[in-house]
């Protein structure tokens, strides 16, 4: 708990911050055992409350009342002291509180505290809902044990009495939450206390079961709040320090004090092992999908209270809502035909679609009834499994809800073996902010909003929603996919045609994007190749509406209105090439570059173009001026034309905030005059700014435009690189006529489109050479 219930000024004067060095006073001065598990949990409780007990004087009508932990008897390694020194209107308090709260400081430990009278505590519970949660967990520590027992019997009755009414006002506190610390399940990082699915949560759950609304800490629940108390306790033993995010650099020495190893036999299935800190990364989604369903049940059952105490008919109407499915009370039941008849396979499917479609969730006794008693799909799937299927895919903002709560009850697996595989595997790419399962369900709700677009929008949904399917196997996950996406394809029903276009769709599934950031647009060659590998307009209408919808679902980093604008132009060249069997011809240059004196700047926008006297490295200068006013160029295009040398960029803030037009322009000018000044502030700059990690890596395409050699820089990122790649290019002799930049999270794939075969291996080996020494 965290200063939940704070009377008096709190804090921890003179104790350490929850590093290390005090936990080594923690040790020595109060005893505290480390250790992970309930047992480690309960030990620790026990020392804290032997330590305490001498400390509170011996005066009547007082009373240590432990709450939050300690409380809990759930001690975390580093966690700390939340107590509330309760009397009965003994005069003094001021004087005598100090002399408990000071030795707990002196000892190095963390302390929320208040002082409160009996009645002062339970009416501020009354007024405050995350009050009267904390109280919920008092427990007596030293002193008079008849006010303690008061204290915590009273709070409690108050709950159990006013929690209908107190529960929205909590689940608002508890949304404004989970909207600052994201869901626990899909991220890479996450707070196990205070993100959706936490710790945090299983005290709501508590609460909701304390006033008796539902039985919300089902075994499941149980079970996964021990999990996630486990994995916490690991975390700070592991951190040597108080900490409840669960960050990357822990991770892995997580997962062995938690004796957790990835499965033996995953190599020789031929997916590729997960490594131990992946292995807690599912198990710690699992538990917080666990304990986000159980939440939105019991919410759901408080609701219908309030509903009912409001006056309204206590006898709810079961209404159709599709065949098979009654709505009642808020949720989705079977009807009783389908109960008594012998289940239909597709029921299951048809109760998931029923539930996306209406935006209502399905009663657990139905989920559970579903579970246990509806038979497996053939092979193929009957046209009503086939079709709930697609409903389900493309119901909109109703899917994902559905689709974890038939997650949750295993129903899932009864529809798609794979999903076993796919279910919470983490994506290490700071670009996805879902595990794999939900990324792909997400891919399917981003389609439904691209169904107007194409010819078959069933394919565009099934397509998105088995797209990524082959991530986690050995190879390109593109290639790896695509006869697992047709194997589903086939095995839904659809005909040969339709199972092989599913699996082009998921084989060229990132092609327009890597085309479109990585390549020459105005090269023919270019075109002719994804008009060659698309085949017809269908298909790029499909991989189009494609693209946009698996970058919605993977973050926000993974889109831009640039990106956009190049995949819409690469798109429609290749549908001018499909319809017409013409390649485009290349854009001509800026009239405006072409007449005036020399040198021409033009800043509109996110173009920077520049024309100057012919001249070698221009595109460096450029390139280097630009990174000097912190601008990431993303394009960049050089060409001669009578004499004058153009280089058009398309740019974009590295740090958010535009430049100086004015300041960007006069350098611009003055460089590319060959003023020295700018030169040496353009070098020293660059040389400052070196990027990191692995090491980078060139690749030769040799047939991959008209006129030139494509050159591929992969590396990291790093301010001023595509200028000092440059200038190492111009200083070996290479001529760069276009340039494409394409970040991805940390790295970049640079393409340098050099005019010239640069046949031979010393040549090429030269150049490369030049290249890897600049980054």
């Amino acid at each position: 708990m965290t200063s939940l219930i704070k009377g008096n000024a709190s804090g921890n004067a003179g104790a350490g911050d929850g590093d290390g060095d005090a936990n080594l006073l923690i040790n020595e001065v109060v005893g505290v055992p480390g250790g992970i598990g309930e047992a480690a949990r309960r030990a620790r409780a026990a020392a804290f409350e032997r330590w305490l007990v001498p400390l509170l004087p011996d005066r009547p009508g007082i009373a240590l009342v432990a709450v939050g932990g300690l409380g809990r008897r759930q001690c975390a390694p580093y966690g700390d002291l939340d107590l509330v020194l309760v009397h009965a209107g003994v005069p003094g308090m001021d004087e005598l509180a100090p002399q408990l709260w000071y030795p707990i400081w002196d000892a190095g430990l963390r302390l929320d505290h208040s002082v409160r009278t009996l009645a002062e505590a339970l009416s501020v519970a009354q007024d405050d809902v995350k009050v009267a949660l904390g109280l919920l967990d008092a427990r007596y520590v030293a002193g008079d044990r008849e006010l303690a027992d008061t204290l915590a019997r009273t709070a409690a009755d108050h709950w159990r009495r006013t929690a209908v009414r107190q529960l929205p006002a909590l689940r608002e506190i508890t949304e404004a939450r989970w909207q600052a610390h994201g869901e626990l399940a899909f991220l890479l990082e996450g707070d196990l206390k205070e993100a959706a699915g936490g710790l945090r949560d299983v005290g709501i759950l508590r609460a909701i079961a304390t006033a008796g609304i539902t039985d919300a800490l089902r075994p499941a629940v149980r079970a996964a709040h021990l999990r996630l108390l486990d994995t916490r306790d690991a975390l700070h033993e592991q951190a040597g320090r108080r900490v409840d995010r669960l960050v990357a650099q822990e991770r892995d020495g997580v997962a062995a004090r938690l004796g957790l190893r990835q499965p033996a036999g995953d190599a020789a299935s031929g997916a590729v092992a997960p490594h131990d800190g992946d292995v807690l990364l599912r198990r710690v989604a699992g538990d917080a999908r666990t304990v986000s369903h159980a939440l939105d049940d019991a919410w759901r059952a408080a609701d219908r209270l309030r509903s009912r105490r409001r006056g309204a008919d206590p006898r709810p109407v079961r209404r159709p809502v599709a065949r098979d499915v009654v709505e009642h009370d808020g949720e989705l039941v079977l009807a009783r035909t389908a109960i008594g008849a012998r289940p239909d396979p597709s029921l299951s499917l048809r109760m998931a679609a029923a539930a996306a479609t209406t935006r209502l969730p399905i009663a657990r006794a139905t989920c559970e009834w579903l579970a246990a008693y509806c038979p497996p799909l053939p092979s193929p799937w009957p046209p009503d499994a086939r079709a709930a299927l697609i409903t389900l895919l493309g119901a909109g903002p109703g899917l994902v809800p559905a689709w974890e709560t038939c997650d949750r009850y295993g129903l899932i697996d009864g529809w798609l073996p794979e999903w076993t595989r796919l279910r919470s595997l983490p994506q290490h790419n700071p670009v996805h902010r879902y595990t794999l399962d939900r990324h792909l369900v997400q891919a399917a709700y981003e389609a439904s909003r691209h169904t107007r677009d194409v010819d078959r929008p069933d394919l565009l949904l099934l397509g998105a929603f088995l797209h990524d399917v082959g991530k986690g196997l050995p190879g390109d996950h593109s290639t790896a996919g695509a006869p697992l996406a047709e194997a589903v394809a086939a095995r839904i029903g659809l005909p040969e045609p339709e199972v092989a276009l599913i699996g082009t769709l998921v084989r060229l599934h990132l092609l327009l994007p890597d085309v479109a950031t990585r390549r020459d647009l105005s090269d023919p060659v270019t075109i002719a190749r994804v008009a060659e590998a698309v085949g017809d307009g269908t298909t790029l209408d499909l991989l189009h509406a494609l693209v946009r919808a698996d970058a919605a679902a993977t973050g926000p980093a993974a889109w831009s209105d640039w990106k956009g604008r190049l995949v819409a132009e690469l798109v429609a060249r290749v549908r001018t090439a499909l319809d017409t069997g013409v390649l485009p011809a290349p854009p001509a240059p800026d009239p405006a570059l072409l007449d005036g004196p020399l040198p021409v700047v033009h800043l509109t926008g996110d173009r920077v173009a520049v024309a100057a006297a012919d001249r070698r490295g221009l595109l460096a200068t450029v390139a280097g001026c630009l990174a000097l006013h912190r601008l990431e160029v993303l394009s960049a295009d050089a060409s001669t034309v009578d004499g004058r040398a153009l280089v058009e960029c398309r740019v974009q803030p590295r740090y958010g905030l535009p430049p100086d037009p004015i300041a960007l322009g006069g350098d611009l000018r003055r460089a590319v005059a060959g003023d020295v000044s700018v030169t040496q502030r353009l070098r020293g700059r660059a040389l400052a700014a070196r990027g990191s990690g692995a090491a980078p890596r060139v690749v030769w395409h040799r047939d991959a435009a008209t006129d030139a050699v494509l050159l591929e820089l992969r590396a990291a990122d790093a301010a001023g690189l595509l200028y000092r790649v440059t200038c190492a290019l111009d200083e070996a002799g290479a001529q760069v006529r276009a340039a494409r930049i394409s970040t991805l999270g940390g790295d970049v794939v640079d393409a340098f489109y050099l005019v010239g075969g640069w046949p031979t291996d010393d040549e090429r080996a030269r150049l490369e050479a030049a290249v890897l020494a600049a980054v």
